[in-house]
């Protein structure tokens, strides 16, 4: 496990916490995954000791400190502590302190909710301290995903093994959105370090979209079977099966020849049938594409100013349809190849200001009351524009315009 301690830890068994972390040590051999100590993400209403991104699961870490040390702590979500049978009152006068731990674990996955359709499973952990020796929790509790204990090695471990229960594992891609959502400050750790803690390597985009079938077992006794019966075949047979192979053989030859010009008239049949793409579980179908030398006769507003004074390669555009909210959708996007990197920046910090203008659909006219979205990539800057099918303008689709910009330009 890779530990990142992004501020100080808000409780003081948060201290045990990050220590019963780093015991875990860097790699896979007893957990992997990637912790942050000492966080509070945007919108989550207070700090927390630890975020722990697992390859199958998120953990929501949150400590509490009891006035003394306890031998049994009684700890339902939906009722009364009790510590060695007696009853826990917080200085706020709330009888259960899991409540605002739940609400924190509850912000967390929302955001994450926010940037994929199928997030990992968010768990939430209340660390007691500063010692206790058994902690009795309902069965329903338990269900719910939520484990209070007091925080060392064993039991976190076994917190992580229940909790974190996905049945795909997080790609170090998307693990690296994760804890760039979840983290204000710093940068999240590379692919290759997070390969080495367990999260799985990006599935390739043509792979995911690529179209498969079963293919029949094959068993080598029949195979075998074969072989013996076609040795007892007499010779008169082959020799007849041969001369209705030379037969076969001369006719094909004819009719191709014959209707060479036939088949010149016939249109060539595509390569690849149109078929869907999907973006974190957003189902986009392919329409048009078009594809232009000129790029700033394609543009408008300030996008179209820096396009006239600077030289562009290429412009490719595509586009798609989903539906949201059982509605329909219109989906454009823009592969801008421009002379270098920073080129690519440069025009990517114009046309991702407010009002910069963009570029027109696939008809010469800019997509009004789109939802838009940009990225910048080596030489290339990548444009979504997502509208309903009316033309009516949405914050909705705000994410659909993040999602299209995986989507190619190009087919």
């Amino acid at each position: 496990m890779r530990l990142i301690r992004l501020g100080a830890e808000p409780s003081a068994i948060g201290a045990d916490v990050r220590a019963a972390l780093t015991a875990c040590g860097a790699g896979t051999e007893v957990l992997g995954g990637v912790a942050l100590t000492g966080v509070q993400p945007p919108d989550c209403p207070v700090p927390l000791d630890a975020i722990v991104v697992l390859p199958k699961g998120v953990l929501v870490i949150v400590g509490v400190d009891l006035p003394d040390p306890a031998v049994k702590l009684e700890a339902p979500l939906g009722g009364q502590w009790k510590i060695d049978g007696w009853p826990l009152i917080s200085q706020d006068g709330a009888a259960n302190p899991a409540t605002e731990a739940v609400a924190a674990a509850t912000a967390v996955a929302q955001r994450i909710q926010a940037m994929r359709a199928e997030p990992l499973p968010v768990s939430t952990v209340v660390a007691v301290g500063p010692f206790v020796s058994q902690v009795v929790q309902p069965t329903s509790d338990l269900n719910r995903g939520v484990r209070v204990l007091h925080p060392k090695p064993s039991t976190l471990l076994s917190a992580a093994r229940e909790l974190a229960t996905s049945s795909v594992l997080c790609t170090a891609d998307h693990a690296m959105k994760l804890l760039a959502i979840l983290q204000t400050t710093g940068t999240p750790p590379d692919a290759r370090t997070l390969l080495a803690e367990g999260f799985s390597d990006a599935v390739s985009p043509d792979l995911a979209a690529a179209s498969t079938m079963l293919i029949p077992k094959v068993h080598a006794g029949h195979v075998l079977a074969r072989k013996r019966l076609q040795n007892k075949v007499p010779l008169p047979y082959l020799a007849i099966g041969a001369l209705v192979a030379v037969l076969l053989f001369v006719w094909l030859v004819v009719a191709v020849s014959s209707d060479d010009k036939q088949a010149d008239a016939t249109p060539e049949p595509s390569a690849t049938a149109p078929t869907t793409v999907v973006v974190d579980g957003t189902t986009f179908v392919p329409k048009d594409v078009k594809k232009d030398k000129d790029c700033q006769a394609q543009a408008f507003g300030d996008a179209k100013a820096w396009l006239v004074a600077n030289e562009c390669g290429e412009l490719q555009r595509a586009t798609y349809e989903t539906n949201v909210q059982g509605k329909p959708v219109t989906v454009m996007v823009a592969d801008l190849n421009l002379l270098d990197s920073p080129s690519a920046t440069a025009f990517h910090k114009v046309v991702a200001a407010p009002g910069a203008g963009g570029v027109n659909g696939l008809d010469g006219k800019p997509l009004e009351n789109a939802a838009f979205a940009s990225n910048v990539k080596g030489s290339h800057v990548q444009l979504a524009f997502v509208v309903w099918s009316g033309g009516a303008d949405d914050a909705a689709l705000d994410p659909i315009a993040k999602q299209a910009l995986r989507l190619p330009a190009a087919r």
